[in-house]
């Protein structure tokens, strides 16, 4: 049989190297700014050894501690090796601290990453400045890099080579979702305020669609009035639902209706699709139970009833709200959801087991009726972006714009950052404002507003006293006062605005003083907007001089099937000593 038949060529040893070395330099990289490893200057060069093994690297050491790799190098006992993340991992098994049992699943999350990266080699080279001019979908699927801080960040582990070719948003391949009915004593389904069942589906499924499911329940003497309808990921269906549900399935609980017409696109997140059939209809997300970064990608039955109305508080909270009126801030509201209950693997397993999130779904807002004439969307994460060339599409942005870089900057930082800072010091709140979870809106090449998505699973209320409706009170967390400003420093700061810092720095587009500078100049004129939210600012500061570090890889290395507790986040984290805060010299109170 040969490779294409097996569908595998991207796998070939040129490919392989190459995704090597990126990897091992992002690890080298990543685990230095952790302070898992400390490199020791020798010369121009820094070295880390593991016993007989000996990494050489040239390196610039930029603000945040973060480090930009030169050439490197590796040896054992003086005779140089390929660079191989696999066996890094192996040969620092006991700097990073990870456990025996854990270790080969880690390995293997490094494979499938390293395999991703080979296969995204195999794709003709497209520029940066051409992806920049891409459509939303070609953009979205054009990414090659995925989250900017994990080192094992395309585990996917559970696709097989030709699942993944079908499934992973790099891939881009077009995907019917498998539909099930599912008998509605053991659903919930909830819809948010103006919506009903009927009328929902009415708008999500063709009526010759849903006539046709109808035809199947009736052949099977089924009444579908008795079913509510749930959207599968096909992978899910094959390899979970049809085998751990078989029960199910055998007794007419479990209906599978077959495909729907609809064409889908895999979004960055993997379980997410976006409808390219019907761009104005849902996204939607599915259960999906492969472990992926941290998580196994499943939902609960327990989580989609209040989901809806989660969206629906914090939608009228940002549609009252002035300050984010201003800046055109809005969030993709997750309008409808619904999950299947086992009662046999209920009474088998605790609260948060993966089998009790093996089938559901939820229906979020489509940006693409949102947009006014001239605008146009792109995942935030593509201002990371960079080509096979070294070529940086946020520079591309910036230079299409016409703008100086400090300008377009400032424009970036109004759309997202003042959102962010306000909904912190204002309602005590906090989402996941990382790359893929944000949706930035162009008009022409310059930044103008953002879209936030993924609200129900990642909002956290940290205010222990805001009244909250029924349901929506699980978004509260309580988190110590000292660390509730740290959302702030390691999520926009260390792991987004690091990286934009340095890929603008290191292409010679906007040196550090300034892009921090223009980082600090937002907050102030944010802060100078809102006086009476003074005695916030001072609490939670976000010019002190450090802050903690707290460290993503360091919590996957310890658990990477659930790297935080949902239920008590800040008990979660992982911290490794300060950082020196880069706006802390220019706050206010500060000498120019």
């Amino acid at each position: 049989m040969s490779e294409r038949a097996m569908g595998i060529p991207h796998l070939t040893p040129e490919r392989w190297a190459l995704a090597n070395e990126a990897l091992v330099r992002k690890a080298l990289a990543e685990l230095s700014h952790e302070r898992v490893l400390a490199p020791r200057a020798d010369g121009d060069e820094y070295v880390v050894t593991a016993g007989e093994v000996e990494y050489r690297f040239g390196a610039d050491v930029l603000a945040l501690d973060h480090w930009q790799l030169g050439a490197i190098a590796r040896y054992r006992n003086g005779q140089r090796l390929p660079l191989d993340a696999m066996e890094f991992v192996v040969e620092f098994r006991d700097v990073l601290g990870i456990g025996d049992a854990m270790l080969p699943v880690y390995l293997e999350e490094i494979a499938s990453t390293l395999a991703s990266s080979a296969y995204k080699l195999s794709r003709p080279a497209v520029s940066a400045e051409a992806l920049a001019r891409a459509d939303f979908q070609a953009i979205e699927a054009g990414m090659t890099e995925g989250h900017p801080c994990f080192i094992a960040n395309n585990g996917r582990l559970g696709f097989d080579a030709a699942e993944y070719l079908r499934y992973a948003p790099e891939v881009g391949a077009p995907v019917r979702l498998v539909w099930l009915a599912a008998r509605r004593e053991r659903c919930v389904f909830a819809a948010g305020a103006g919506l009903d069942r009927e009328g929902f589906f009415a708008g999500e499924l063709d009526p010759h669609v849903r006539r046709d499911f109808a035809a199947r329940m009736a052949a099977l003497d089924l009444d579908p009035a008795d079913y509510h309808l749930i959207p599968a990921h096909p992978w899910q269906w094959w390899n979970r639902l049809a085998v751990t549900f078989a029960a199910d399935v055998a007794r007419r609980d479990l209906v599978c209706l077959g495909e729907a017409p609809d064409r889908y696109q895999a979004q960055q997140s993997i379980r997410t699709f976006f409808n390219t059939s019907a761009p104005h209809r849902h996204y939607v997300k599915t259960a999906l139970s492969v472990l992926n970064m941290g998580f196994l990608r499943g939902l609960s039955a327990e989580y989609m009833a209040a989901t809806p109305a989660i969206n629906d508080w914090l939608a009228e909270l940002v549609g009252a709200d002035d300050t984010l009126a201003a800046v055109g801030f809005d969030i993709l509201r997750e309008r409808a959801a619904v999950g299947y209950r086992s009662p046999v693997y209920a009474a088998a397993t605790v609260k948060g087991s993966p089998y009790r999130k093996m089938l559901a779904a939820l229906w979020r807002e489509s940006p693409t009726p949102k947009l006014r004439d001239g605008e146009r969307l792109a995942t935030m994460a593509s201002l990371l972006h960079v080509d096979r060339d070294g070529g940086s599409l946020a520079a591309a942005l910036i230079a299409a714009s016409g703008l100086a870089p400090a300008e377009w900057l400032r424009r970036y930082l109004d759309a997202y950052l003042v959102p962010v800072l306000h909904c912190f010091y204002a309602y005590d709140l906090v989402f996941m404002p990382h790359g893929e979870n944000v949706i930035v809106v162009l008009d022409g090449d310059v930044p103008t507003r953002v879209f936030f998505k993924d609200i129900a699973e990642e909002v956290v209320l940290m205010d222990p006293d805001r009244p909250l409706p029924d349901g929506v009170d699980r978004i509260r967390a309580e988190v110590p006062t000292e660390l509730k400003v740290l959302s702030l420093f390691t999520d926009v700061f260390d792991c987004f605005l690091r990286f934009l810092n340095a890929i603008l720095a290191s292409r010679g587009v906007l040196d550090e003083d300034t892009f921090w500078r223009t980082v600090a100049g937002c907050v102030a004129d944010y802060q100078r907007s809102a006086p009476r939210l003074a005695a916030r600012f001072a609490e939670h500061d976000l010019f002190a001089d450090r802050f903690a570090l707290s460290c993503l890889n360091r919590l996957q290395l310890h658990n990477n099937q659930q790297m935080v507790d949902l239920n008590d986040p800040a008990g979660s984290l992982r911290i490794a000593g300060e950082l020196a805060n880069p706006i802390a010299r220019y706050g206010p109170s500060r000498p120019a």
